[in-house]
């Protein structure tokens, strides 16, 4: 589904902000993405969906080469992926329906399909009954559930989600991971950059590691779950 192949990013000024990465994740992971700020996980996320393009290396998301893409044609991966960001980017003088609405009328859906989609996305984020608010009308948590039901209302087969939890308190950002799981539970490939390792403690999954634009570990779920049961005194590793 997604193949990273001796992928190298390079800012102005030298800045390596990736050195060789190359990965895949296939159909139905959830795949977090580990490392202190400055690791290389946002350039990570923004290659994925074409908002920069590598210096060197392959980026493939299913049948697109991301690094060969026209500008025109980014369009068609996006169709492929949902993307939910740290600040939500609603737009203030939509409803919630509205917001995630949109999604679906610029891609070109049919009216009659738009209204029951929306309102699946909705409920699939516990919020149905907010539908006619607006993002003032709603918590910063509230407001991070639209965005996430605006990135899954067209179906992508890959969700995308850069530090999802950092504008949100521990009891919400852990809900707001909860969710994502649920998602990926029902079919959807979930990439999740962080850095509140927390998360995987309590619901292990993949983990990708980055330390300066480098891929320094990969850990399947059963090897991060044995990691989990070390610490807590429930198996001896040797």
């Amino acid at each position: 589904m997604i193949r990273l192949k001796d992928v190298s990013k390079t800012y102005k000024k030298e800045t390596h902000a990736l050195v060789d990465v190359s990965l895949s994740v296939e159909q139905n992971e959830f795949v977090y993405i580990v490392g202190k700020s400055g690791s290389g996980k946002t350039t990570l996320i923004d290659l994925l969906y074409g908002k920069v393009k590598p210096n060197k290396g392959i980026v493939a998301v299913e049948e697109y080469f991301v690094n060969h893409l026209k500008s025109k044609h980014l369009c068609y991966l996006r169709r492929k992926l949902g993307v939910v960001f740290q600040d939500f980017r609603l737009l203030e003088h939509k409803t919630l329906f509205e917001n995630i609405a949109y999604v679906l009328e610029v891609t070109g859906h049919h009216p009659s399909d738009i209204e029951s989609k929306v309102m699946d996305a909705l409920d699939t984020v516990n919020l149905k009954h907010k539908a006619l608010d607006y993002p003032s009308d709603c918590s910063g948590g509230e407001q991070q559930r639209v965005a996430i039901a605006r990135a899954i209302v067209h179906e992508p087969a890959v969700l995308i989600a850069d530090e999802p939890t950092a504008n949100l308190d521990p009891r919400t950002g852990f809900d707001m991971v909860k969710l994502l799981h649920k998602i990926n539970q029902r079919g959807t490939a979930v990439i999740m950059a962080t850095h509140n390792y927390s998360y995987i403690d309590r619901l292990p999954a993949r983990v990708i590691e980055l330390e300066n634009g480098r891929v320094i570990s990969d850990r399947s779920k059963n090897h991060v779950q044995l990691i989990i049961n070390a610490k807590y005194g429930d198996f001896y590793v040797g």
